[in-house]
């Protein structure tokens, strides 16, 4: 690379991890002086005020808006350098426009990939951490209220309960159903189930078993079945809104394959989440061009105009994704439509601004 990319770059990437931090400062504060009568009333210790909850919350929080803090990074010093000539002098030289975009475009990516990594494998470990001790600590604990329940846990497998209490691990009005094809095989009920941890079991008590083999049909009774089942308790006692953010690439992908499986009404939240991870690395690179192509031109109004137009168009972005993931929760939009859709529409944004740039 030549003297002229290191330099870029280390404007690039200076002003973004300046921008970042600075605003991560102010965060945490905020923060700190928001939860300061929790953290009394609960009696956290400090040592885990730190490395529990704001180890953990920094990362997230950086990556959550990380493409807002490039975006701004790139307009800011952009246009310092527009305002200074040095834009001018660099085209001046014989340097094409394209030519100067390429440091633009390897710091992108430098952040894309850390952005990337830290969504798919790192910060769903640290939110383990973090929501444990907002449970634990801020009196955030999950109680779980959902009755008449209904999943699939296998093909052809399904399970019904009238309500589930997480404290005592037992299930209550337990059924369940074996099918092959549209035909009811067997149907168990029993008045209740519950976990055994030392066994890693469920037991089944005062059952009834209906077996059906054509037009013949057999019933059994007991006490109680020691058995396997393909569920665990700590599918009742998760919150569905923060499984989704402890969850890895590769779980979350296992974790969607299992909930179609069992027909959950809410996947898509979490097709969502898996989309996002992709189009969230390659909006780096969109808003990288539409930053540097709007401030490498001066216009009157300076620095701050170029700031505010960044602005509107970086909170536009994320208001646009959050209207489009509202259409794949609950108006039957694509979930992979619906995440792609902002960057679809601010990668043309991005190529009017680009024929409009100086060349």
């Amino acid at each position: 690379m030549k003297k002229l990319d290191l330099y870029i770059i280390r404007k690039f990437l200076g002003t973004f991890f300046g921008i970042l931090g600075m605003l991560l400062c102010v965060v945490v504060v905020f923060d700190v002086s928001e939860r300061l009568e929790k953290f009394i009333e609960y009696e956290a210790p400090l040592k885990a005020i730190v490395f529990q909850y704001y180890l953990n919350f920094i990362p997230y929080f950086a990556n959550l808006f990380s493409a807002l803090f490039m975006f701004v990074s790139v307009i800011y010093f952009t246009s310092k350098m527009a305002y200074r000539s040095e834009i001018i002098a660099i085209l001046s030289t014989g340097i094409s426009f394209n030519r100067f975009l390429v440091p633009y475009f390897i710091s992108a990516t430098i952040i894309a990939v850390f952005s990337f990594v830290l969504s798919a494998f790192i910060i769903p470990n640290a939110n383990q951490v973090r929501i444990a001790f907002q449970q634990q600590y801020m009196g955030k604990k999950y109680s779980n209220r959902e009755a008449n329940i209904h999943r699939q846990i296998a093909p052809g497998v399904y399970i019904y309960m009238s309500n589930y209490s997480v404290g005592t691990n037992v299930g209550y009005d337990f059924t369940i159903e074996n099918f092959s094809g549209d035909t009811l095989v067997s149907k168990l009920s029993a008045g209740k189930i519950t976990w055994n941890q030392e066994k890693g079991r469920w037991i089944i008590n005062n059952w009834k078993k209906r077996t059906f083999a054509g037009d013949k049909e057999t019933y059994a009774t007991g006490n109680e079945i020691d058995t396997l089942l393909s569920f665990q308790p700590s599918e009742f006692s998760e919150d569905p809104s923060q499984i989704k953010e402890q969850l890895t690439l590769p779980e979350l992908n296992e974790y969607i394959d299992r909930m179609k499986l069992r027909g959950s009404s809410n996947v898509v939240e979490f097709q969502i989440e898996r989309y996002k991870i992709w189009s969230n690395a390659f909006a780096t690179f969109i808003l990288t061009l539409i930053g540097a192509c709007i401030a490498s031109r001066k216009i009157r109004g300076g620095m701050g105009l170029h700031l505010g137009l960044g602005l509107l168009l970086s909170f536009s972005y994320i208001l646009f994704m959050q209207f489009s993931t509202v259409f794949a929760t609950n108006g039957g939009m694509s979930p992979l439509v619906a995440v792609w859709l902002p960057n679809i529409l601010f990668a043309l944004i991005a190529l009017i601004v680009y024929r409009m740039a100086p060349k």
